[in-house]
């Protein structure tokens, strides 16, 4: 049994304010179980989380002190110890777990692992409380870990769009290009080949994102008024920047024809929607929703039959473009969150923490 265990926490009010608590692991009540956490990912997409983190209910997966929150991170945990008949000690799960060394569960078994059943987590999103067991043949853990979870978003945005005929769109724009989660869309639809996919990044990624080859342009946003973009225009934002959402909506205006907000990437720039914005309303996309209607739709295995078909290309395509960091520790995990927070982590780069 551990001696000491460690969790990583930032203040609600101020995200660049974190500190670490180091304490014996608790004692576990009967059912519960006790995973180590071997590794978990850290990216943008993690920053979105603790920007929304009142707004959608992140803070509310991992109980923290008051004023104080635990960012959920997607990785691989292992069971340490456990007081449930069915999990045993040994046995190792991928999903949704805290930035800390250790993270107790209160699971249900199901098929392919367990189900989240701790009181606080019952009104949250329940994708969010699904477990897969892993076996000892599962390969690619760093990009499962780093991609799996963001691409399922992209996934599920770009399934979103053409269930709605791309809203008629000749052109979508992806702000936050350079985010994985918008390289995973533009890589679909790309492949699809239904639209012009234009990135919108900063002055310093543009080559970056040129390279990937799944964008057809790419503007940096000081360009975007004097960017020849067909239209009509859907727009995914990934930056949650009001500015450059509000240079969107002006220059396109009727020709605008939806707004999908998606994530925070720019989570220091003012949030609010305006609400005199020409064209499309701001529309806010919420992946778990999408998979529930998804899983009602498609039945059994469906969502996740479609999904395996894509993976595996976009994973092969990854392997090209991203390089895999590893750190460890909870030293290298508070410099790796200010790290991520500041946009100072290459876009090209994929951070592996092992606790």
């Amino acid at each position: 049994m551990s001696t000491a265990a460690w969790d990583f926490i930032v203040s609600k009010g101020d995200l660049r304010q974190t500190r670490v608590d180091v304490a014996p692991p608790a004692d576990l009540a009967e059912g519960d179980i006790r995973l180590s956490v071997d590794s978990f990912a850290l990216t943008a997409n993690n920053i979105t989380y603790a920007v929304y983190g009142e707004r959608m209910g992140y803070w509310k997966f991992y109980p923290a002190p008051e004023g104080w929150g635990r960012v959920p991170v997607w990785g691989y945990a292992t069971v340490e110890a456990s007081r449930h008949p069915e999990i045993a000690v040994g046995q190792r799960f991928f999903g949704y777990v805290p930035m800390s060394s250790h993270m107790t569960a209160t699971p249900r078994k199901t098929g392919g692992g367990f189900f989240e059943t701790a009181p606080w987590r019952a009104e949250l999103a329940a994708p969010y409380n699904q477990y897969r067991v892993v076996d000892a043949s599962e390969t690619h853990e760093d990009q499962q870990s780093l991609l799996y979870p963001l691409f399922m978003t992209s996934f599920l945005i770009d399934d979103m769009l053409t269930d709605n005929d791309l809203y008629g769109a000749a052109s979508v724009v992806l702000s936050s290009a350079s985010s994985k989660t918008a390289i995973g869309l533009a890589h679909l639809l790309h492949r699809a080949g239904k639209v012009k996919v234009v990135g919108l990044t900063s002055p310093g990624n543009v080559a970056f994102v040129e390279s990937l080859g799944c964008y057809d342009q790419v503007v940096p946003y000081a360009g975007l008024g004097g960017a020849a973009i067909a239209g009509p225009v859907v727009y995914v934002d990934f930056a949650g920047d009001a500015a450059v959402r509000a240079a969107v909506h002006h220059r396109f205006a009727e020709a605008l024809v939806h707004d999908c907000v998606v994530g925070g990437t720019h989570w220091e720039a003012a949030p609010e929607r305006p609400t005199d914005l020409p064209g499309a309303p701001p529309t806010f996309f919420f992946a778990p929703d999408r998979i529930t209607k998804r899983r009602a739709d498609w039945g059994p295995g469906g969502l996740e039959a479609k999904f395996g078909e894509a993976w595996p290309v976009f994973i092969d395509d990854a392997t090209r473009w991203m390089t895999v960091r590893h750190l460890k520790g909870p030293e290298a995990t508070a410099a790796a969150f200010k790290e991520v927070l500041d946009g100072r982590t290459p876009p090209s780069d994929g951070i592996i923490v092992r606790p």
